[in-house]
């Protein structure tokens, strides 16, 4: 297969994900990725005015459509510049995929200019972070920053990316699936839970459903339309819920 860039592969792998918007603000340790952007007809690149607006913008984008929201930024400032977002969507389960730039891996630790440690900062505001160290992980890490991102519980993946995992040459493959270890989000019914809150709606003196933006992320609003018509049980929800079933 033809060695390419680890820019190019970027390109390859958003369109493999489908990826047909693009939130993105260029900066000095981005630019390679811009570059290998640039001309292609296929990505959608919608640039703001500041990169917080962008990540806001990506985060309607995702709960309008139902898709991926994705954005590109530059290291430092402009990778800050998304930490409001990054907490907003993943705190109300909106699946996103954040790609900074970062300085050069033999830079990093060396308080380069514009060196900002993003994946610590972002941690524990996010589902996922990582940075990519070498290039031959490229394709595998962005494989796994969209598949974490959107199944589950969806939630924020940000991953770095340094200049140099850039421009280095490798593989062009990109996977077509993949397989996390520790991570198996389920997929179908636990029969005793259900089971289990049956017994409890039953022997409750006043129950009430207070339902949230899961209802909606599982596509389950007929279904718990019915529940509620079924059962007589009055119905409440939070700010996410809201919108879940129809009322009248």
């Amino acid at each position: 297969m033809k060695q390419i860039t680890g820019a190019d592969l970027f390109v390859k792998a958003l369109k493999e994900e489908g990826v047909g918007t693009l939130f993105a603000y260029p900066g000095g340790q981005a630019i390679d990725l811009f570059n290998a952007l640039y001309g292609d007809k296929e990505i959608d690149v919608i640039l703001p005015r500041h990169e917080q607006g962008l990540i806001h913008a990506a985060d309607g984008y995702a709960r309008s459509t139902g898709k991926v929201g994705v954005c590109l930024v530059t290291g430092g400032p402009g990778a800050t510049n998304l930490v409001t977002g990054i907490a907003t969507a993943n705190y109300d389960s909106v699946p996103l995929v954040c790609f900074t730039g970062q300085v050069p891996t033999y830079l990093i630790g060396n308080d380069a200019f514009q060196e900002v440690d993003i994946v610590g900062i972002t941690r524990s505001i996010c589902k996922y972070a990582v940075m990519v160290r070498k290039r031959e992980d490229l394709a595998e890490t962005m494989k796994k920053a969209f598949y974490i991102a959107k199944t589950g519980k969806p939630g924020v993946v940000v991953v770095d990316l340094p200049k140099d995992v850039q421009t280095a040459y490798g593989s062009g493959f990109y996977p077509k699936e993949i397989m996390v270890r520790g991570y198996r989000p389920g997929t179908s019914v636990h029969m005793g839970q259900l089971n289990k809150a049956l017994d409890i709606l039953n022997h409750a003196a006043k129950p009430v459903f207070l339902i949230g933006g899961g209802v909606k992320i599982a596509h389950a609003n007929k279904e718990m339309a019915q529940l509620a018509e079924l059962t007589g049980v009055p119905v409440i929800t939070t700010i996410m819920g809201k919108g879940a079933i129809l009322t009248s």
